[in-house]
């Protein structure tokens, strides 16, 4: 490890190793000469004067980089595809002068870009679904745990843990579908030239359209690709980019809901992110318990959905055919946001899988605003046995403004069903108020609509992903 050198903190403590690689200049020279290996395979194919004896010199040094002869050039020549031509020419002079033949730097350059990005929505797939495996478990298991719900996070109707986890995996369910529908349409640039007119290609096949058109498709089925983009400038359309990034920024949006929601739990101590034994959180309030890896998805999905910005502004800045400020900016902007969004399901992972619940405190604070909420019903009952529903309404009123001012004024208990026991108007006593105050009768249908969504929506999507085993994110720091 440098210690006197600047290095993205992504890489050093927050992305997977797998992640990492993708975007590693290894990946990128590899997948460089994949690519001009197609290319010649494509070009002798169509009937150009290349052997196989070339072809197989080129395969035979596909993996085993001259790194130190390419680097070298580029100081001369200040060209870093050109450098790799001519090192990997180096290697293989029987074929040295077909290397690249026909192509424009963006050949290697734009198609690499593509099949990176690819690979990487891939592993964010493949993530997605095992937090969303998780949380199902979650949700299965905790569906009928009443418990107090909130909106504009004051006290409202209750509803379930299970269900609130519902909320979190439905746009989960809509993160993956955007990365199903990304990856489904997944394109090469191909080889269309300086201009994506193809005219060196026309040249090179003597004017023969059908032959330079077949060179896309070529290259695009050898590179495991269905097609091609049908048009492009010397570039592939840079929205691409944005649209890869708005996926992740989606992902962290969802991310972000769910740090918070777990953040405004752990406050309340009913639900907990995991702590472990020798965890420290804070260094002068020895009995704190910091929710820091919630905090930290946060973090970093605010890093996501703030770089998103920038793929945006770069699509809408290109000039004509292309222009060159796309470049520095790409080069960060779009690997960051793979590597963030890596370590933010990482993260997502590891507190779902590891989350505490305490029934008892759920219960607690349940219980101490279940009086008003139960008010309807008792007034419904009062007025079966023939009392008048305004001056029921109106007593319960008065009693609740009571009740609320015992406790917010002086601290005390909520002693609403005592008051209203009290008054002749409901003509109930505190043992009837108190065995209609049962949890499980205000959660509505959040048990059944849990099984229901599990069951009808998340499972069937699950059973599509068998294949990929169940996974736990460990987390460096």
């Amino acid at each position: 490890m440098a210690r006197d050198t600047y290095e993205s903190p992504l890489s050093s403590r927050y992305a997977d190793k797998e992640m990492k690689y993708l975007f590693s200049p290894d990946m990128k020279f590899r997948t460089w000469r994949k690519l001009w290996i197609a290319l010649a395979e494509a070009e002798k194919e169509l009937g150009l004067n290349i052997t196989d004896e070339q072809i197989e010199e080129m395969k035979a040094h596909a993996d085993d980089i001259n790194y130190e002869v390419a680097e070298e050039r580029e100081k001369l020549v200040r060209h870093d595809v050109m450098s790799h031509v001519y090192a990997f020419g180096q290697q293989c002079p029987k074929a040295a002068g077909i290397i690249h033949l026909g192509a424009t730097s963006c050949y290697v350059g734009d198609n690499t870009d593509v099949i990176i990005m690819t690979e990487a929505m891939k592993i964010i797939r493949r993530k997605l679904v095992g937090v969303i495996r998780v949380l199902a478990d979650f949700a299965e298991k905790y569906k009928s745990l009443p418990t107090l719900a909130f909106t504009h996070f004051q006290p409202a109707q209750p509803t379930t843990v299970g269900k609130r986890a519902t909320l979190w995996i439905q746009e989960l369910m809509m993160d993956l579908e955007n990365v199903e529908y990304q990856l489904s349409k997944a394109k090469l640039l191909g080889s269309k030239g300086t201009t994506g007119t193809q005219a060196s290609f026309l040249e090179l096949f003597e004017g023969d359209h059908e032959k330079a058109k077949m060179v896309d498709k070529l290259i695009a089925k050898k590179m495991g690709y269905g097609d091609c983009f049908a048009v492009s400038g010397q570039t592939y359309s840079r929205k691409l980019d944005y649209q890869m990034v708005s996926v992740l920024s989606g992902i962290a949006q969802t991310a972000t809901k769910f740090s918070n929601d777990i953040r405004l739990l752990q406050h309340l101590k009913e639900v907990e992110e995991p702590f472990e034994k020798n965890q420290i959180g804070s260094s002068a309030m020895a009995y704190k318990r910091n929710p820091m890896r919630s905090e930290r998805i946060a973090s970093l999905s605010r890093y996501i959905m703030v770089d998103a910005l920038n793929p945006a502004i770069t699509t809408a800045v290109q000039w004509f055919e292309r222009t060159l400020d796309d470049s520095a900016n790409k080069r960060l902007s779009v690997p960051e946001a793979f590597l963030a969004a890596d370590a933010v399901l990482n993260l997502f992972m590891n507190v779902a899988d590891g989350l505490v619940v305490y029934p008892k405190v759920i219960e607690a604070r349940l219980m101490a605003e279940l009086p008003f909420m139960a008010t309807e019903n008792i007034m419904m009952d009062a007025v079966k046995r023939g009392g008048n529903r305004q001056e029921l309404h109106e007593a319960i009123r008065v009693h609740s403004m009571a009740a609320s001012r015992v406790v917010k004024e002086e601290g005390g208990k909520n002693d609403l069903l005592e008051r209203i026991a009290a008054d002749p108007i409901f003509g109930v006593t505190l043992e009837d108020l108190q065995g209609i105050l049962k949890p499980e009768k205000y959660v509505g249908r959040a048990p059944e609509q849990t099984t229901d969504f599990l069951n009808e929506v998340v499972y069937p999507k699950l059973a599509e992903y068998e294949d990929i085993p169940k996974e736990t994110a460990e987390i460096n720091v």
